[in-house]
């Protein structure tokens, strides 16, 4: 067998587990830290050319290959893709690094693959068995009018514009209204984005200082973009899950207010780290949004 036949047939078998690993909605370690790096090492694998740095150049685009054939066949869109990456290929070349180094030190290709074949095994027992942190993403801004101005805008406001920032024109949820039925602790509000409505019903309501909510449905976080149209995802359903959320408004001098959201949230994709860089971040901006069209409604 030549060693590409080999890798092929390597890259075939890490295709299929990382297809059945979404499929299955096993977003961890195992698809976005072990598989592209073994994939790496098999990139790394193809020639001893180019020295650590063709070999990790090699790794870091073997992971765009995938990738790119993950769009091409409809297994995920863009925007996911775009996201999932950096690690892939950060990982790649590092897989790429550890197999050019193993193959000149005269390590044969089998040992080699008993050295980095095991860690998809190890990870995969995490990945079956950790449960998602909560996170809290907090944002404010400072309103030039009373507490009690803010306060009728914080718990029902008309329609926002459409956004003008890249990052909404994507395909990532943003808020359009909320809308609030009842009054005090037992009213349920509203808060209906792109993709469908955040239902919360109020736990604590304290006017004009405090409001405390519940989240007991949660729409798609994004619409992906893909060639082919829609594209529903696995990740789509039950990741990027918010918990609860409150607004506190502050009072200070000159008859202003500190506004000030939080969002309590957990997403089950692992490395928890990496993707928390970007669930904060857009969850951050989401929070501007709304904050932004609450003062500029105060204000005026």
């Amino acid at each position: 067998m030549t060693r590409l036949t080999a890798v092929g047939i390597a890259a075939g078998v890490l295709g299929l587990s990382g297809w059945a690993l979404m499929t299955r909605g096993i977003y961890g370690w195992t698809l976005f830290a072990s598989i592209p790096f073994v994939l790496g090492g098999l990139g790394g694998a193809l020639s001893k050319a180019g020295g650590y740095r063709g070999a990790a150049k090699r790794g870091a685009l073997a992971n765009c290959l995938a990738a790119a054939c993950l769009l091409v066949f409809a297994f995920e869109g863009l925007i996911c893709i775009g996201m999932a990456l950096p690690l892939a290929a950060l990982c790649g070349a590092a897989g790429g690094v550890v197999a050019h180094r193993l193959l000149n030190v005269q390590v044969s290709r089998g040992a080699t693959a008993a050295v980095m074949l095991p860690l998809g095994f190890a990870t995969l027992g995490y990945d079956f068995t950790a449960r998602p942190p909560t996170f809290a993403v907090t944002t404010s801004v400072e309103v030039a009018a009373p507490a009690q101005t803010v306060w009728r805008n914080v718990i029902s406001f008309g329609d926002l514009p459409q956004p003008e920032e890249w990052y909404f024109r994507t395909g990532l949820a943003y808020p359009l209204r909320a809308r609030l039925e009842g009054t005090g602790a037992g009213a349920v509000r509203y808060c209906e984005f792109s993709t469908g409505p955040f239902v919360e019903p109020i736990d604590v309501w304290e006017e004009p200082r405090r409001l405390s909510f519940r989240v007991t449905s949660n729409p798609q976080p994004m619409r992906e973009w893909s060639p082919y149209g829609a594209l529903t995802a696995t990740h789509l359903d039950g990741y990027m899950i918010s918990k609860r959320g409150e607004f506190r408004l502050i009072p200070l001098d000159g008859n202003r207010t500190r506004l000030v959201g939080t969002t309590w949230y957990q997403h089950g994709l692992w490395p928890t780290e990496y993707w928390r860089l970007w669930s904060d971040a857009i969850i951050h901006r989401i929070h501007l949004r709304v904050l932004r069209h609450i003062k500029k409604l105060s204000e005026s």
